[in-house]
């Protein structure tokens, strides 16, 4: 079983080689609404999802479905348009795959990128908030199963999920470019149904400052693969429950749109700064 999973990276990993000249440095996953940064890679080699060997196909509106890679603010880096959710059906072996994969191209640092409910009544939609923990709320975890040594130990360590580092790095050019950003705890659930208000006032209870249906799986297989993180929501609405409006994915993808510039801003000050 393990010869067979190390056998399809490899052909995935060979793909994609074939079709570029650098080795890839960053990776950067985006989120709902966030794939325009797309734009600001210089000459870009896009591949579409549906012919990568044995990527997942995405399913989700405001997510394209390429790898988009090539050089943005003198890196060479590897973007993905579009990410895969457990809510669409997917295995969690398949939601990180492409996490797995951008390991075995090279990447030591990965930016993931998500649109999130704003838990923390202080924040507004439009913030952009530097995650510092996580709390996992999906009832499973990636690594459940067999353990592949060659990607990393059977028990890794979580105590610095969000590497310390890059979130400094983060705020110091949040400073620099006179960007505010908030900090603080992302809360992963399954979705796709938004959350009741009785479950926000539940994570507001354990510490959550922001909520959203990704990251967390990709996050944990980052760290078993001693990848380094720095983790970006932005904040597209508030939760169930903090204001009377209903909630509905066209006013997360649009609020993204809004926050374009300085969510835009923020990653390519920092991707300069690795």
């Amino acid at each position: 079983m393990q010869k067979e999973m190390l056998k399809k990276f490899e052909e995935t990993k060979q793909y994609i080689e074939n079709a570029i000249t650098d080795k890839p440095e960053v990776g950067i996953i985006l989120g709902s609404g966030l794939g325009f940064l797309v734009e600001e890679i210089q000459n870009p080699v896009l591949l579409p999802y549906t012919n990568i060997p044995h990527f997942p196909v995405t399913t989700v509106e405001g997510h394209q479905g390429q790898l988009a890679i090539g050089k943005f603010e003198n890196k060479s880096v590897v973007m993905m348009q579009g990410r895969f959710h457990y809510y669409e059906g997917y295995s969690m072996e398949d939601v990180v795959y492409p996490v797995r994969v951008m390991s075995q191209l090279g990447i030591k640092n990965l930016i993931i990128t998500n649109a999130a409910g704003g838990v923390n009544v202080d924040f507004q939609p439009g913030d952009l908030m530097l995650i510092n923990d996580h709390i996992n709320l999906m009832g499973a975890n990636p690594l459940i199963g067999p353990n592949i040594r060659q990607f990393g130990d059977r028990f890794p360590d979580m105590s610095e999920a969000y590497n310390l580092k890059l979130r400094e790095l983060a705020r110091s050019t949040a400073k620099d470019l006179s960007i505010q950003v908030q900090e603080g705890v992302y809360a992963g659930v399954t979705g796709p149904s938004y959350e009741t208000p009785a479950e926000i006032r539940y994570m507001r209870i354990i510490g959550a400052d922001a909520v959203g249906m990704s990251t967390v799986p990709e996050v944990i297989v980052a760290n078993h693969m001693g990848i380094n993180v720095l983790g970006i929501s932005c904040i597209t609405n508030m939760a169930a429950g903090v204001l009377p409006e209903k909630l509905n994915h066209d006013d997360v993808v649009e609020v993204a749109n809004k926050a374009k510039d300085t969510f835009i801003k923020l990653v390519k000050g920092v991707c300069n700064k690795l």
